[in-house]
């Protein structure tokens, strides 16, 4: 990974996260109306609104790729091969009966169809990603995969969660899910060697 390897994942990944902000926003826009623009400047104002929010996403969606990145050189480091992997998918199914089952029985109130919709979404969207992923390089690469995917996703949007709001939830889950799907699939590309 040189310089301007880096530069064109950052500026791509940003873009992606901005296009799935003001998709997530103006498709939330539509459905709810949960925002009542006063003006035509408003009404303008808005997407540029989404694109900025977006590219936060992206920006918080790289650091947890990064972060990703140094946890798997890691595992790989104190773990041997096998167990590190049996580490991640048992991760990625803690994260996701966390997410699905545990939120609902011991937060009070919860509505337990959006958890289920939440994770059953972060679970599909992982395994679409995950085949992908061994469609363009080899099945070893199944499991980091899924784990990015899966566990790290959830871990990134703990704090949306948080708050509890749908919507909330929506405009966030959106980009983020997108720029991780990009950031995984372009992995492999970006670091090929260049051939002489």
């Amino acid at each position: 990974m040189n310089i301007k390897k880096w530069f064109f994942l950052f500026w791509t990944t940003l873009l992606i996260g901005a296009g799935g902000a003001v998709i997530a926003g103006l498709a939330l826009q539509t459905v709810n109306g949960a925002i009542h623009f006063k003006s035509t400047a408003d009404t303008l104002i808005y997407p540029l609104i989404l694109l900025g929010y977006g590219m936060l996403v992206s920006v918080y969606a790289q650091l947890g790729f990064f972060a990703y990145l140094i946890l798997n050189y890691t595992g790989i480091g104190v773990f041997p091969r096998r167990v590190w992997q049996y580490v991640q998918v048992g991760l990625s199914v803690l994260a996701l009966l966390e997410l699905i089952f545990l939120r609902t029985f011991i937060g009070s109130g919860r509505n337990v169809s959006s958890d289920w919709l939440l994770g059953t979404g972060i679970l599909l969207t992982a395994l679409i990603v995950a085949y992908f992923k061994v469609r363009s390089t080899n099945l070893s690469a199944w499991i980091p995969t899924f784990f990015f995917m899966t566990a790290i996703t959830i871990v990134e949007i703990i704090g949306v969660l948080q708050i509890g709001v749908d919507s909330a939830t929506v405009f966030i889950v959106i980009p983020l899910i997108a720029c991780n799907a990009f950031q995984i699939l372009m992995l492999h590309r970006i670091l090929k060697p260049i051939s002489a």
